[in-house]
């Protein structure tokens, strides 16, 4: 089972949006009411929060995927719908936030920081909103809108104060059971150590952190072995220690050597990466560093260590030769990283919480795109207005396909599908994946008379209404009453108002 987990994936399903309600007020001695239909409720958001007291995404490796709260529909007697819970998700401080194209969205340092990476659908408009002057009492309502939903990688970098860097099968995994109460799997061959092993140290007043991460080999900085997956859990990590192994069975390896290759493979890391990526505790070259020769428990592990140790101290380095099975030398090397660890924590700066700033997608003045694929003998037609228009429809109801209709012809739709030569019966595909609508298109303006209403109907009402004779309209009220006065006289011509 795991313990520790780095490196999860996050599937987040925000909340949709509440339905709007088409009612009729309905009272006594009150005829005609008015439309009381309210708009339905927000969904939740999804939203990642620094939390101190979180130092691991082990309940998102076990439980992956999330969603917020659903909005409530709408009620008549104006009863708007209530907003979805948001779902709050707490993270570690350092956690990078990945999409699914492997760019960084948002790099989470400092408590308190929140970053919504999931919005929820907006509620849709209940009849009343709906109502306007030529349409007094709309029979029916917009759905709510599904919330965002998508995979994300959460990254974790900030994991100790100490990282234990050196060779597989270095001692690294004994060392840190021998200076923490962490039980790693410790073997005898190499990659023993495949996630990071966490271990808290206790010396005097001092307490900090040290981890244990997968061995370096040569090649690493470009990916090979578990490089780049033990690479960047130290780029956050205070003081570095080199373990080197002092009583190694390979014939061309020696401390020397070791600590050159592993200073080259993080050089080569260091390059690789961007500035802004290095934290609070800049470049890796930039941080202390301490030299553990391992293994002097072992007569020729002590011989070779007197041999390297005055050349490690001649390039400035502290040296400190440590047995993990013996413990020798254990508590001088705690007490000498608590210090540098104090120090540290003294000179750097509590990041403050990021302050997430959302830059708003530029205004689409085209609002739409046609275009023509040959291929399925289809006009696919995207934009934004459109295609939430069409998420909003309820294509059960009559009323609110002739309102869709009514809106796509406004934006100019229509105009442009004749532009483009789309005859009566094409099909048309408004939106893209399983949420896009396909249908025959019955154009309202014939084919060759631009921005000319049909004589079969006026702009703004769909024809198959007409099926229902026994429900007068507004304008057949007009028309009656019109024609009652010109009957008495009161009037000579009757001019009925234009549309436009």
């Amino acid at each position: 089972m795991a313990t520790f987990v780095d490196r999860v994936k996050l599937h987040v399903t925000a909340g949709n949006g509440g339905h709007g309600c088409a009612s009729v007020k309905r009272e006594k001695f009150k005829p005609l009411g008015g439309p009381d239909g309210a708009n339905g409720g927000r969904g939740g958001d999804i939203v990642l929060v620094v939390d101190p007291n979180t130092n691991s995404l082990l309940d998102y490796h076990f439980s992956p995927h999330r969603k917020a709260g659903n909005g409530k529909p709408g009620g008549g007697d104006f009863q708007t719908g209530s907003n979805g819970a948001d779902l709050v998700l707490p993270v570690p401080s350092g956690t990078v936030v990945k999409d699914g194209f492997g760019e960084v969205v948002a790099d989470l340092v400092g408590s308190g920081t929140r970053f919504v990476v999931a919005h929820g659908g907006v509620g849709g408009l209940g009849n009343a909103a709906l109502a306007t002057s030529k349409r007094k009492a709309p029979g029916f309502a917009l759905l709510g809108e599904p919330g965002e939903e998508g995979e994300f990688a959460l990254e974790l970098k900030s994991v100790a104060d100490v990282a234990l860097v050196g060779y597989p099968s270095a001692g690294k995994s004994s060392l840190i059971a021998a200076m923490s109460a962490a039980k790693p799997k410790i073997a005898d061959y190499p990659f023993t150590t495949l996630v990071p092993n966490l271990g808290v140290v206790s010396a005097g007043e001092s307490v900090y952190t040290i981890a244990d991460v997968p061995g370096l080999i040569p090649g690493a900085s470009d990916g090979k072995g578990l490089g780049h997956e033990f690479l960047r859990h130290i780029e956050r990590c205070a003081v570095l220690v080199h373990v080197l192994d002092c009583a190694t069975l390979e014939t061309d390896r020696d401390p020397i050597s070791d600590l050159d290759v592993i200073e080259a493979e993080l050089r080569a890391y260091e390059d690789s990466r961007d500035e802004s990526e290095w934290g609070i505790y800049g470049r890796l070259s930039e941080r202390p560093r301490l030299i553990v020769l391992n293994k002097t428990d072992i007569p020729e592990g002590k011989d070779l260590a007197d041999i390297v140790r005055p050349e490690l101290q001649a390039r400035g380095l502290d040296v400190f030769e440590v047995s993990a099975v013996s413990r020798a030398g254990l508590r001088e090397l705690s007490f000498a990283l608590a210090k540098i660890v104090d120090t540290a924590r003294e000179s750097r700066v509590e990041p403050e919480p990021e302050r997430i700033v959302i830059r708003p997608k530029a205004v689409d003045e085209v609002g739409f795109t046609i275009s023509y694929d040959e291929a399925e003998d289809a006009y696919f037609v995207r934009g934004t207005k459109p295609e939430r228009w069409v998420r909003q429809t309820d294509f059960n109801n009559e009323e609110a396909v002739g309102y869709l209709a009514d809106r796509l012809n406004k934006l100019g739709v229509e105009v442009e599908l004749v532009k483009m030569g789309a005859n009566e019966g094409d099909t048309v595909v408004i939106g893209d994946g399983p949420r896009a609508v396909v249908f025959d298109w019955q154009p309202s303006i014939p084919t060759g008379a631009l921005g000319v209403t049909a004589t079969g109907g006026r702009r703004g009402e769909d024809p198959r209404l007409h099926l229902h004779e026994d429900r007068p309209t507004s304008r057949d009220a007009e028309y009656r009453k019109a024609h009652r006065r010109r009957a008495n006289g009161t009037i000579d011509v009757f001019a009925p108002e234009d549309d436009e």
